[in-house]
Order: structure tokens, then sequence, then C-alpha cells
């Protein structure tokens, strides 16, 4: 495994993505299963866990908390959890209201059962609230000793900037991979030069850079997938060409197939330190190790560019995912 330091944590280069563990939108997830998948990402040298509230709403949190319970040394995880989103039967919102907030924390400290969160992250902007009122009560709690470190998700460089102007803002955490680019634009260069570490969620976008799909792929009305944009005709096909062509390329360039190459290539662009890695069974987890030790020569990465424009000539990015105004 790799690994980068922040604030005398050593932190491992992939992260578990444990959206999936929660269950709800990715299927059915057995406690034994969710919790093995965490020893399984220890055993690989894995230390980095990454879940939200949201995430089976709650169940997520719980499952880690027992798996960090069973393990025995809370010092051996790196946690990460958010806060902001709030969901009913309309919907899911962003909420980052400060009395809901402090009600948040306390929320997952009791369900992770520890009695502090290594980094906690504002997980969505919300434009009711001033962003500099958030960051406040972000700083609050770390000086509280509730949390190491602060951090935000789905963030622009403006909401950054307003943000860091009253706190100290370590993490910024955007979606980012093969097919979802819109990062480049501003938000990495402005957090390289602010040293703002970086990790990066949606590395395999939604499993798309698997290359365990088929063209023929029919996805449950429960799953997330079956509203993303990315999966319906005629763009699928689109993706599933350039995903076809990619795994020719990683076979022939490096001996590996296109989740390597898709992770590896997330991991090499200047400025990330990590990248998620969604998983709700240990076995999922086995393909990590082929990911380390190696990196994408220049050749290759315009090679990947040159699949990606000239398969997908419709790219849709990840909006579908962002939350509603209350």
């Amino acid at each position: 495994m790799e690994y980068f330091n922040l604030n005398n944590a050593r932190v491992s280069r992939i992260g578990l993505g444990t959206w999936a563990i929660g269950g709800g939108e990715w299927g059915h997830v057995s406690d034994a299963d969710a919790i093995a998948t965490c020893r399984a990402a220890l055993d690989r040298g894995i230390n980095l866990i990454d879940t939200a509230p949201i995430y089976g709403h709650g169940r997520s949190e719980e499952l880690i908390g027992m798996a960090m319970r069973d393990h025995g040394r809370r010092e051996d995880f790196y946690i990460a959890t958010k806060c902001g989103l709030e969901w009913n039967s309309r919907g899911v919102f962003a909420n980052s209201d400060p009395t809901r907030l402090r009600r948040e924390i306390e929320d997952s400290l009791r369900r992770l059962a520890t009695d502090y969160i290594d980094l906690y992250q504002v997980h969505w902007p919300d434009t009711t609230v001033a962003i500099e009122e958030t960051a406040a009560l972000m700083l609050g709690f770390q000086q509280q000793g509730k949390i190491c470190s602060i951090g935000v998700s789905n963030f622009s460089v403006a909401q950054m900037e307003a943000f860091g102007s009253v706190a100290p803002l370590h993490f910024n955490q955007p979606p980012y991979n093969l097919f979802e680019r819109a990062a480049d634009e501003s938000v990495l260069p402005y957090c390289h030069r602010q040293g703002i570490t970086v990790l990066t969620y949606s590395s395999l976008c939604r499993s798309l850079l698997c290359g365990r799909l088929t063209l023929e792929e029919v996805f449950s009305s429960k799953d997330i997938r079956s509203v993303d944009p990315k999966f319906q005709p005629p763009r699928y096909a689109q993706y599933f060409a350039a995903v076809t062509k990619l795994d020719e390329l990683a076979q022939e360039r490096y001996g590996r197939r296109v989740l390597h190459l898709a992770v590896r290539w997330v991991l090499d662009q200047r400025g990330v330190s990590a990248a998620l890695w969604g998983a709700k069974r240990p076995a999922q987890l086995d393909a990590v190790e082929e990911i380390m030790g190696w990196t994408i020569d220049e050749n290759t990465m315009r090679e990947m560019d040159a699949i990606v424009r000239g398969a997908v000539t419709d790219p849709v990015g990840p909006e579908y995912l962002t939350p509603a105004v209350r």
C-alpha cells in the first residue's frame, strides 16, 4: 500500500468507500459481510475508511463502529465521515443548519462508537446557510477535540475560499474519474496551490470502469445506477465502448485490467492524495494490490484520453447526485 501523511497521521492512498455497505441504493449487505470487508481492508493496508450518515441512514457508520470494536485498536483506523445531508419521505436535501450539525456529529460519534473522528467533511454545500457559519461550527468541533481534520465534499473553488476564510480546510473530496473530470478545471489546481489534500470519490464511476458489466446490463429500480444518465441508452453504449478499449490497452501495456488502470490514473494525477474504492464484500478488495507500485507513462495517458474522447461523444457528469435545496 502507498501512504501519505497529514496532521501526524499516516493515511492509505486507497480508501474504503462504504456507501454500498450501508445497503439501500446498492442492495442488501449482511452485517458479517460488512464487518469482514472492513477487516479485509485493514489486512490490505487500507486504514482510510470513508462513510456518511446518509449511507444506509446510519447503518454504514454503525457497521464500521462494530468493526472497530471487534478489531480492538481504534488508532489503526482513519475514519472519515460527513455531515450536512437530510433525508425524509420527500428525498435528500443539503442541510447545514447549525442545530442539525451539532446533533449530527453526536449521532455519528455514537454510531461509530468512538470519541473522535479523524476527518469530518461537509457532504454538500447548503446554499441556504452561509458557508462561513458552517466553517465556524466545524472549527469549533475541532477545537473541542471531536474531530482531527476538517474537510468538504462537492464544493466549488469559491465555496472553498469562503470556508477557508474562517477555518482551516485540510481535505476536499470531489468526484473524479476517467469519465468525470470537471475537477481538472479549477478545483484540483486550487487545492494544489492551497495545500488542500484531495481525496476523490467514484474512481470507478459507480462500477462502470470495473470492466465486469455487459452491454445488456439491467439495473433494479432500487439501484442508484438506474437513474444515472451514463447507464441509459444511447450513452451507455458509448461508455461501454470506451471501457472495452481501455481494458484492451491495460492488458496490452501493463498486463492488468481496466479497473487497475482507472484507479491508477486517478492516483497519478497531480495533487491527488487518495482515491476511494467501494466494496461490500472482502473479495472486491482483492484487486487493490495490483494498483500499487507502478505508474502510467505519459504516452499511455494520452492514449487513454484519446480513447475516452473518441468513444464518448455525449458525455455527462455526476450532476444527478446533487441534493435538492430544502
